[in-house]
C-alpha cells in the first residue's frame, strides 16, 4: 500500500489527509505534475475550497487528462469528489467528467444551513467494499456547501434537507463528500477499504 498518489490540487486538508494515511501506515507520494503519478497503484484527491479554483489549479499541473485517463483507483475527497462529476454549478465549471452528474448547491431551509457543517449520518444505499466494516449507524464529519445528487452510482447516502451522495463508487472510481481525515474509526475505515479494494 506504499504507492499512494496524494494529489496536491491546493485543499487545506491536504496535510489532514497525508497524516491520515500515516496513521495508517501509508506513506504517500505527494503529486504536483502528470510526472508523479507514473507508478501510482492507488490515487486521492482531497479538496477544500471553490470548483474553478481547484479545476484551475488541475489544469495548470497537467493533471486534468492524465486524471481521466488513469488506470487505477481514484478517490476524492469533499470538493476532490465533486470535481470526480461532469460540472459544478460553483462557477458553472466544467469538472473532469469521470462520474455522470453535476454537482449543485445545497439549499438553506428551516432548520438546515449551508454549509452543512457536522457530523451526520450515512445511510447505506447499496453493497460496497468501500463500506466493509462499517457500523449500522456510520457518522462523518461534513463540511460543504455543493453536493453531488443520487444515482445509481451512490454507495451512500446523507439527508440534509434532501439526500445527496455522500460515498460514490463507478468502477476504478470512488469519492467521499465528508472528511475521512476527520471522521475518526468510519473515515480511518473508508480509507483502508479504498487502499486495499482490488485494481
Amino acid at each position: 500500500m506504499s504507492e499512494v498518489a496524494l494529489i496536491d490540487a491546493g485543499g487545506a486538508n491536504f496535510g489532514s489527509v497525508r497524516y491520515a494515511l500515516e496513521r495508517l501506515g501509508v506513506q504517500a507520494t505527494l503529486v504536483r505534475d502528470a510526472a508523479g503519478l507514473a507508478g501510482a497503484r492507488r490515487v486521492i484527491l482531497p479538496g477544500v475550497g471553490a470548483a474553478p479554483e481547484a479545476m484551475r489549479r488541475l489544469h495548470a499541473q497537467g493533471l486534468v487528462e492524465p486524471l481521466r485517463q488513469l488506470q487505477v483507483p481514484l478517490i476524492g475527497i469533499c470538493l476532490g469528489m465533486q470535481l470526480l462529476y461532469e460540472r459544478s454549478e460553483e462557477g458553472d465549471v466544467e469538472c473532469l467528467g469521470l462520474l455522470p452528474g453535476v454537482v449543485r448547491r445545497l439549499h438553506p431551509a428551516l432548520g438546515i444551513r449551508v454549509p452543512h457543517m457536522g457530523w451526520n449520518r450515512l445511510l447505506p444505499m447499496r453493497e460496497s467494499p468501500l463500506l466493509a466494516g462499517l457500523p449500522e449507524r456510520a457518522h462523518a464529519y461534513f463540511v460543504h456547501s455543493y453536493a453531488a445528487p443520487v444515482t445509481a452510482d451512490t454507495v451512500a447516502a446523507c439527508d440534509h434537507g434532501g439526500l445527496f451522495t455522500a460515498v460514490v463508487a463507478h468502477g476504478q472510481y470512488a469519492g467521499a463528500q465528508f472528511h475521512p481525515e476527520r471522521s475518526a474509526e468510519t473515515g480511518a475505515r473508508i480509507l483502508r477499504n479504498f487502499l486495499e479494494m482490488p485494481a
